[in-house]
C-alpha cells in the first residue's frame, strides 16, 4: 500500500500559543502554514480574529487567509476543497503542510475524509430561516432540526444557529437527512497531530491579555469601519466574538469595560467547548504541555519521528 503524505495538524485552544509554535516548526522543518481557523477567511478581520500579523506570515507561506469578504458565502465543501489543493500542491513542492486552528468541523472535513454535501444557499429560504430565529428563537430552530433529524441536531450545539440553519437548509432543498448527506471515507493523509495545552489558568490569564491588547490595538475601529464599509453585524461572519460586543459599544448600548467583560466571558466559553473538539484522552493526538517547554525541539522530533522515515 503506497505511503500517505504528511500533514501536521497543531490543534488546541484559543490563546494557547499555536501561531508562535506552529511557525518555529515550519521554519525549521521546510513547512507551510494552512489555517483551519474559520475566522481568519475573512479580509479586515484582523484584530478580534487574532490573525497572525503581516511580519509572522512573512516568515513561511500561509494559506487561507484573507481569501473572501465579510459578506462572501464560503461553504465548508468550498473549504474543503480548497485546502486539498493547497496540501497538494505544497506537497508536490517537497513541503509539509501544517494545518493550524481550532474550528474542528473544518479540520475534520479535511483530515477524516469528510463529504460535506455541496448545496448552495438560497437566499430567499435563508432569509425565512433567520427570521424564525428571531421570532421563536434558536432552541425552537434546533428543536425543529432535531425532529427532522436527530443525529444532526446531536451534533450540532444548541447555540450554534448558523449551522442549525445551514443543516435545515440543505434538509428542505434536498429533501434528505444532513447527516446522511455528511458521509466519510478514510483520511487521505498520514496526519500526525500535535495538541497543545497549559493549565485553565493560565490560558484564562492569556485570554484577558489578548483581548486587552486587541483594544490597545485598535479592534473598536476596525469593526467601526466594517460598519462603514456596509457589512452588517448580523452577517455570519460577524458573529465571531468582539465584534458584536464592539458594535454594541458604537451604538451606545454597551460600554467598554462591558463588552471587554462579555468578551472574556465568552472567550471561556469558547475554550471549553473546544476542549469537546479535542480531548486531552483522545489516543490520536500528542499533547505538549508549553509551560514547561522552551524550544519546539521536542515536538519537532516527535513529528520526524513520526513520519515513517519520509525525506524532509
Amino acid at each position: 500500500m503506497p505511503t500517505k503524505p504528511p500533514v501536521v495538524l497543531i490543534v488546541g485552544p484559543t490563546a494557547v500559543g499555536k501561531t508562535e509554535l506552529a511557525i518555529q516548526l515550519a521554519e525549521r522543518m521546510n513547512g507551510e502554514i494552512l489555517s483551519v481557523d474559520s475566522r481568519l477567511f475573512y479580509r479586515g478581520m484582523d484584530i478580534g480574529t487574532a490573525k497572525p500579523s503581516k511580519e509572522e506570515m512573512a516568515r513561511v507561506p500561509h494559506h487561507l487567509v484573507d481569501i473572501v469578504d465579510p459578506d462572501e458565502t464560503f461553504s465548508l465543501a468550498i473549504f474543503q476543497k480548497m485546502a486539498r489543493d493547497v496540501i497538494a500542491d505544497i506537497h508536490e513542492r517537497g513541503r509539509l503542510p501544517f494545518l493550524v486552528g481550532g474550528t474542528g468541523q473544518y479540520i475534520r472535513s479535511v483530515t477524516q475524509g469528510w463529504n460535506p454535501p455541496e448545496v448552495q444557499p438560497i437566499k430567499r429560504l435563508r432569509k425565512v430561516l433567520e427570521q424564525l430565529k428571531e421570532k421563536r428563537g434558536k432552541e425552537w430552530l434546533h428543536a425543529k432540526l432535531h425532529t427532522l433529524d436527530p443525529e444532526a441536531a446531536s451534533a450540532i450545539d444548541l447555540r450554534n444557529a448558523r449551522r442549525t440553519i445551514r443543516a435545515l437548509e440543505v434538509i428542505f432543498t434536498t429533501g434528505r437527512k444532513f447527516s446522511e448527506q455528511r458521509a466519510q471515507s478514510d483520511s487521505p493523509y498520514q496526519l500526525i497531530t500535535i495538541g497543545l495545552t497549559r493549565p485553565r489558568e493560565e490560558l484564562y490569564r492569556r485570554v484577558d491579555e489578548r483581548i486587552e491588547e486587541m483594544f490597545a490595538n485598535g479592534l473598536l475601529e476596525e469593526v467601526k469601519g466594517l460598519v462603514e464599509r456596509g457589512y452588517s453585524p448580523s452577517l455570519p461572519s460577524m458573529t465571531a466574538i468582539g465584534y458584536g460586543e464592539c458594535v454594541s459599544v458604537i451604538r451606545g448600548s454597551m460600554t467598554l469595560d462591558q463588552a471587554k467583560v462579555e468578551m472574556k466571558r465568552k472567550t471561556r466559553i469558547f475554550v471549553r467547548r473546544q476542549a469537546n473538539w479535542f480531548k486531552e484522552s483522545d489516543p490520536h493526538i500528542q499533547w505538549f504541555h508549553l509551560e514547561r517547554m522552551d524550544s519546539p525541539v521536542e515536538i519537532e522530533e516527535f513529528i520526524r519521528n513520526s513520519m515513517k522515515n519520509k525525506v524532509l
